[in-house]
């Protein structure tokens, strides 16, 4: 009764904690006023790697952001946001390109020229290409190359969807993009359609203000397209430094599900108690120096689910490993009433939470603004509600019976193969 009471009161919290989006010059717009001293902008581009035409390029176009446009220098940019004492940044998902403010309430009619200049001017010039642009998307690739579990994700994507999805984040080793590349893609997803603004500590008639200003002249069309995701599986090993390393798991299609969130929450081993083994059904199984996160990552029409297993020698990952599919397979079979309350309390709890960071929030309105979904939270929570010991093993059992999802990084000659796991 408690816990129903709890959950009605958190799902009316945060139905009043979002807008309804409207269309401003043609781009979709939302906003949510916290009352915080502070406000932050982001401007959502259906620019990530799944639309790019050529390998790399959704990249190099977020590592342009914030370089010279018909209205700033990029040295203008950066001195004029530091002016107002603002925070700029962006960031690559697979579906969406992100550019972010963060700043002093008051002062989002700076910030929204200052973000939207780049979609409506960017000069893409030769010399910031070759001397500041190249060099970080090859530090990105760099980095990635550097960290096995990164390349356990990256490589599950690969494998899993095969195309659309499976694009990866981060450009080749030796990349062929030229800045024409970059340009005729800006041009492409650029455009009123593919665009949406989220602000928090805004008012949603002054952000929908700004917008109209903002983009009254800027270029109309479709923008790009992908294909269908389809979910395959199979197998990868690639040799990698670093920690043993394997990604073990499965994919769905259609839109993201309560029952997939919860099952990521029940097999999540992170403990509620600092320094405490967890109740998690892996947790108390680990070997010495292995460690197993949950991995869950939803996408408007696919979710990649399962777990990241690391350990210090091939012999302790297939151990853990071994644990992490138990636990997969136990969850197909049935869980006890208790652990399944512990898990849906625990995948609410986490949408919840998430929204209270801005990331949480734009994420979370993100996921659903492009396709006229209903963006509230109080949606998202209410969700967890009809997850019952049914409906929740009737969706792991479908993961479970399909091809997983297995990628091993590191000493391929020792690391296990996915059927020597029990998968």
């Amino acid at each position: 009764m408690f816990a129903a009471r709890v959950s009605a009161r958190n799902v009316q919290r945060a139905a009043r904690s979002f807008a309804t989006v409207v269309e401003s010059s043609g781009v979709k717009v939302a906003a949510v006023e916290n009352g915080a001293p502070t406000s932050s902008l982001t401007v959502l581009v259906k620019a990530g790697s799944r639309y790019e035409p050529k390998e790399g390029v959704a990249n190099a176009l977020k590592n342009f952001a914030f370089k010279s446009t018909a209205k700033r220098t990029a040295l203008g940019t950066v001195r004029e946001s530091d002016l107002y004492g603002g925070v700029l940044s962006s960031s690559l998902g697979r579906e969406h390109l992100a550019l972010s403010a963060e700043f002093l309430k008051g002062d989002e009619d700076v910030f929204v020229d200052i973000l939207t200049s780049f979609i409506t001017s960017a000069k893409f010039t030769r010399h910031e290409f070759n001397e500041y642009v190249a060099p970080l998307i090859s530090n990105d690739t760099a980095a990635a190359a550097a960290n096995p579990a990164i390349q356990a994700i990256e490589l599950a994507h690969a494998i899993a969807f095969r195309q659309g999805l499976a694009s990866s984040l981060y450009a080749p080793a030796h990349p062929s993009i030229g800045l024409k590349d970059i340009q005729d893609y800006a041009a492409k997803v650029f455009t009123k359609e593919n665009i949406a603004v989220v602000g928090t500590g805004i008012e949603q008639s002054k952000l929908t203000e700004l917008v109209n200003k903002a983009f009254a002249n800027a270029a109309s069309s479709s923008g790009p397209t992908s294909s269908s995701t389809r979910y395959f599986g199979g197998e990868n090993r690639i040799e990698g430094t670093g920690p043993q390393t394997a990604f073990i798991g499965f994919g769905t299609t259609g839109a993201p599900s309560a029952e997939v969130a919860t099952l990521a929450a029940y097999l999540n081993p992170s403990p509620s108690v600092k320094w405490s083994k967890g109740t998690s059904p892996i947790a108390a199984a680990l070997p010495e120096g292995a460690s197993v996160q949950s991995v869950y990552l939803p996408y408007s029409d696919a979710s990649l689910v399962g777990l990241l297993v690391q350990a210090p020698t091939a012999a302790a990952l297939k151990e853990a490993g071994s644990v992490a599919v138990s636990a997969l397979k136990k969850a197909a079979s049935g869980i006890s009433q208790e652990e399944l309350a512990s898990a849906v309390a625990r995948a609410r709890f986490a949408a919840a939470s998430a929204a209270d960071a801005r990331a949480g929030v734009v994420e979370a309105i993100g996921a659903k603004i492009f396709s006229g979904s209903e963006i509230s939270l109080a949606s998202t929570l209410s969700a967890f509600d009809a997850v019952d010991a049914s409906a929740f093993s009737k969706a792991a059992a479908e993961l479970v019976k399909a091809k997983p999802t297995y990628v091993a990084v590191g000493d391929i000659v020792s690391l296990p193969y996915a059927d020597e796991l029990g998968l």
